[in-house]
């Protein structure tokens, strides 16, 4: 922080406040070399995606993370390059659409699941699996239940064009 009136850099930090929602930090400084005194405003700047880990911990989204998560669980299965480009676009796009820039993993998490379970069922398994932290075989085996018991209902849906 240059001083605006001589431009020397060491302004010192008199009084230090933070605004009523805790967005803004306001600092009144004074320079050490010419006296003159200012005040200048602190407040992040995230034009990108953030996201908010499990343990509190704020990252920058990061598009090579989400999309090596996704190439883990279609590993070996029939999915092509340009579904997993295309479920990573969408995902971002969604994310991008948010009113704010600080999202959870948590919905990263979701958003993947709910579309891996379109594109490929194995793969919706093997990504769950990491992403809800089984550990017991019962869990697979709820989580597969619940994908067969979809495919039947799927199956046995009446069609309702006739």
């Amino acid at each position: 922080m240059n001083c605006p009136d001589c431009g020397d850099k060491r302004p010192r930090v008199i009084d230090t406040e933070t605004s009523a929602d805790g967005t803004t930090v306001r600092r009144r400084r004074e320079c050490q070399a010419c006296s003159f005194r200012f005040t200048t405003y602190e407040r992040p700047e995230w034009d990108s995606l953030q996201v908010k880990k499990r343990d509190g911990i704020i990252e920058p989204f990061d598009r090579t993370k989400l999309r090596a998560g996704i190439d883990r669980a279609v590993e070996k299965r029939d999915v092509t390059e340009a579904t997993v480009t295309r479920l990573v676009d969408d995902i971002e796009s969604a994310l991008q659409d948010r009113e704010t820039r600080l999202v959870s993993s948590s919905l990263i998490g979701e958003l993947v699941s709910n579309r891996l379970r379109d594109v490929d069922k194995v793969a919706y398994i093997r990504f769950v699996s990491v992403y809800k932290a089984f550990s017991e075989p019962e869990e697979f085996l709820r989580e597969l239940d619940a994908v067969l018991d979809a495919e039947v209902d799927d199956f046995e849906a009446p069609n309702d064009s006739q």
